[in-house]
């Protein structure tokens, strides 16, 4: 046993598992309560561990992790972008080899600390990954997908805090947890190891954590009952389900408007005050295209409702009145009753290698790698529409997965959000569910209703305490109607923003200057 157990460890063993326990956790598998300890066997493993073999237990646990929660861009690199098995597979894995680094520098850094220091690890450990996750949503262009709080989405007692710290403070939270038992389960080896280890700072820890846990449920609960001022209002999504392959071709064009059509139709017998198509659900330039615009107009005044619908747009970008060049946004419009444009907001974060190219100046080789890929403008104003029935934001696609980005609709006001998304790029896998999981949290965070529409699904309304209400099933071609509560809630992480992953930042380059026996 003694010796199956030396090859266990030797191989990485434990770092492998927490990697499989946590890709168990996030949609779509949802066994969400593994979260909460997912971490022990890393934790317990790297206590002791010299430097080079903490980084690359890190890097394992990371690549098993990220691996897990990222393998559908395959899909979209394989069937949409025309590469080969082989290569869409080297691409996804050289993205997990990136993520993976900032979970090899956190074992690093616990590793390197815990061993000679009397603090628990149940504040060290979630400092250090606080840190490192807050990094990682920022750093080259940001990619905080499979942030570690996101697999809590359906645990809504624990998740209230989010209008406070964020998402970041849940996954602390989680950290803290996994730190805790990991804790008990060392408590003899470090006092074994060192009789001058003081038990205070545990049991003080302990004392700490459990006040935290008591009140974070708490105010979970008190956040999820409490009435809400605000009014009802009635909206519908629409869900084409259109074809990838075809959604461009101009033979199809009257076809995909003519499937909104009567999907809207249907729709607007329930009378809604607005009804929502997704991302670039108009397969044609809105405003250039003369007879087409003209039909979707006279279209819409029959509706009674107002109607947001994703759409290119050619922008001129201009010094003084010498127009310099033209460019294509990825943009919402929204028609009032009347079929008058009143908003247009154009995407502000693309998507990179799937919009945009990141230092194409720099990187001019890299475009026979990416052929195929947009050159979208991206837009630079954080506005909301303002409507009879409220005023929103339109988040599209990859917005909904920046919880900073977000709350800057709603710094000075706002009743609900909205976001538009063509999830069909993710074809069948856990993609879509990981997308939908995360429009939980920015409803929280900033205590606003939130509206989603999909091409393929999952479409559907998320009340401002993260309850999912009514959603759609993936690739069907359908609508939703719903009602949703307005609300004016003018939350902590909305006013303030990050301000608790900084006193992580702060707390964490404290630690690696603190000198340690």
């Amino acid at each position: 046993m003694n010796k199956l157990k030396t090859k266990f460890n030797r191989f990485y063993g434990p770092a492998i598992v927490s990697g499989l326990l946590l890709f168990l956790s996030f949609p779509k598998m949802d066994i969400y309560p593994l979260t909460w300890v997912a971490l022990v066997p890393l934790l317990v493993y790297l206590y002791g561990k010299d430097k080079k073999t903490a980084f690359k237990a890190g890097f394992l646990f990371g690549i098993v992790y990220f691996f897990g929660t990222t393998y559908w861009i395959y899909h979209s690199i394989n069937k949409y972008g025309s590469i080969p098995f082989v290569p869409s597979i080297l691409l996804v894995l050289l993205l997990c080899l990136y993520l993976s680094l900032y979970p090899a520098l956190f074992s690093y850094l616990y590793a390197s600390h815990i061993k000679k220091s009397d603090l628990p690890i149940m504040f060290v450990a979630p400092v250090f990954w606080t840190f490192l996750e807050f990094v990682r949503s920022y750093a080259m262009t940001g990619f905080p997908w499979s942030s570690l709080g996101y697999s809590q989405y359906k645990f809504l007692p624990a998740i209230q805090i989010a209008d406070i710290t964020g998402i970041y403070g849940v996954s602390f939270l989680l950290v803290a947890v996994n730190g805790a038992v990991a804790d008990i389960l060392l408590l003899k080896q470090r006092k074994t190891e060192r009789p001058l280890y003081s038990l205070i700072p545990t049991l003080g820890g302990f004392i700490l954590l459990s006040v935290v846990l008591i009140a974070t449920f708490s105010y979970g609960f008190y956040r999820m009952y409490q009435k809400r001022a605000g009014v009802d209002i009635k909206a519908a999504v629409i869900q084409g389900n259109i074809e990838q392959d075809k959604k461009w071709e101009p033979s199809y064009q009257s076809a995909v408007i003519d499937v909104y059509k009567e999907l809207s139709a249907a729709a607007a017998v329930q009378k809604p005050d607005i009804i929502i198509w997704p991302e670039t659900s108009v397969p044609f330039i809105f405003g250039k295209n003369g007879a087409l615009t003209e039909d979707l107009v006279s279209f819409q005044r029959q509706l009674d409702s107002y109607l947001l619908f994703g759409s290119v747009q050619i922008k001129d970008r201009s010094a003084g009145s010498k127009i310099k060049s033209q460019k294509s946004a990825n943009s919402a419009v929204l028609l009032n009753k009347d079929g008058n444009v009143s908003y247009i907001y154009d995407k502000i974060h693309l998507v990179p290698f799937g919009e945009y190219v990141p230092l194409r100046k720099f990187l001019f080789f890299i475009d026979k790698l990416v052929v195929g890929v947009g050159d979208y403008a991206p837009g630079d104003r954080y506005i909301r529409a303002v409507t009879p029935f409220g005023s929103f934001g339109t988040l599209i696609c990859y917005e909904i997965i920046f919880p900073g980005l977000a709350r800057k609709f709603y710094t000075k006001g706002g009743d609900f959000i909205v976001t538009i998304t063509n999830d069909a790029w993710f074809g069948k896998t856990h993609g879509p569910y990981q997308h939908f999981s995360m429009a939980v949290f920015r409803a929280i965070e900033n205590r606003k209703p939130v509206i989603r529409a999909a091409n393929s699904g999952i479409s559907g309304f998320i009340d401002s305490s993260g309850r999912v209400l009514s959603q759609t099933e993936l690739f069907k071609r359908t609508f939703l109607v719903g009602n949703i509560r307005t609300d004016k809630t003018l939350t902590a992480y909305t006013k303030y923003g990050d301000i608790f992953s900084y006193l992580c930042i702060v707390c964490s380059l404290l630690l690696l200057l603190k000198k340690r026996p």
